[in-house]
């Protein structure tokens, strides 16, 4: 009778936990949907960072495929009125405004990534600091969005398809920006603002709130969410939000619930310290944002967290998928696909 009563106690508990775990992961739900109108994701490739012919994903494991996607990139960023044959250097560096225009020039969808300048406005940039796209190691947050404007993107030595800009030399002093514009053609981290009138609804965005610590939240993480999302109420086009921080996705929760919003997320890594994200990589804290989507790494589409929030009704989509290869084994999994460094077969049912 002993050994029954464990057994059930054993059984209630294992359910308990499944619900548990199931209450937690569980997207928004259909009802919440359909009350403020919610839309899908719409049903298009999405190029990461605009189509780029240098940064993300160019480097020597998709050299085999991102000739072409280079190619393409400057094609139409030319097409677009950006850069010309002349240019030796990159024409549409990622999130740049020709990046986008080019996107846009293509029929991709684009996403995009948001932070905050030193005095307050809204720019497109992915890294916290300037070293891999301009060769300046000095951080977004100390930088006014004047000084953004004479750094060039990518600045000669570099090349079209280089993953990485080349580290400036400052003469052994510190970092400083020069007091007037570059000579000839160049690219630099533009207004958000700017990257909505360039795009002007042309082609989807999913829009990501940039943060460098996820699991922290203060004044200057709201005044991004509130500046970013100014912005996009003001936007004739269609759009959903995404960011890795569940506070952030969250306060679209909150006090945009008619707008379609994603939770990011990574799989959890073996022996990782960091318990926050270990459980942001199960899904355990999309209780606080309760997604319409979750954007996952490529390779994790078949883990049970991902299959389960999928099965409750979410949108999965794919970061970043970077070959042919790659997609053949995401796309069993995932319903959207955000890509870079090559070209995606007009074939694929994605497409």
């Amino acid at each position: 009778m002993s050994g029954n009563k464990q057994l059930t106690h054993l059984l209630v508990g294992a359910a308990a936990a499944a619900g548990a775990a199931a209450w937690a992961i569980a997207p928004r739900s259909f009802n919440d949907k359909r009350n403020n109108f919610v839309p899908v994701v719409p049903h298009v490739w999405y190029a990461h960072r605009g189509l780029h012919d240098a940064g993300s994903g160019l480097t020597e494991q998709y050299a085999a495929e991102s000739g072409e996607y280079v190619a393409l990139a400057r094609r139409m960023a030319m097409q677009a009125g950006y850069g010309s044959p002349a240019v030796e250097g990159p024409i549409a560096p990622e999130n740049s405004l020709a990046s986008f225009a080019a996107a846009c020039e293509a029929g991709y969808g684009i996403e995009l990534d948001l932070q905050l300048t030193r005095d307050g406005q809204v720019v497109v940039v992915h890294d916290g600091d300037l070293l891999r796209v301009a060769g300046d190691p000095r951080r977004i947050e100390d930088l006014t969005y004047d000084e953004l404007t004479r750094i060039p993107l990518f600045p000669a030595p570099a090349a079209p398809g280089d993953a990485a800009a080349e580290r400036i030399d400052f003469a052994g002093g510190q970092p400083s920006t020069p007091q007037t514009a570059p000579d000839g053609y160049y690219q630099h981290v533009p207004l958000f603002a700017d990257v909505l009138r360039v795009v002007n609804g042309r082609v989807p965005l999913i829009v990501e709130y940039k943060f460098d610590d996820n699991s922290l939240w203060g004044e200057r993480d709201e005044a991004l969410m509130q500046r970013g999302d100014e912005l996009l109420r003001r936007y004739d086009g269609q759009y959903v939000i995404e960011s890795f921080n569940p506070a952030a996705v969250q306060w679209y929760r909150k006090h945009r619930p008619e707008v379609c919003r994603g939770q990011l997320a990574e799989p959890p890594q073996p022996g990782q310290s960091d318990w926050k994200g270990w459980f942001a990589g199960l899904l355990g804290f999309d209780w606080m944002s309760r997604p319409d989507f979750v954007a996952y790494d490529w390779q994790g589409g078949d883990l049970p967290q991902m299959r389960a929030t999928r099965a409750m009704g979410a949108t999965a989509v794919s970061w970043t998928v970077r070959s042919r290869a790659e997609l053949e084994i995401s796309d069993r999994w995932f319903d959207r696909h955000i890509f870079e460094a090559f070209v995606p077969d007009c074939a694929s049912d994605k497409a």
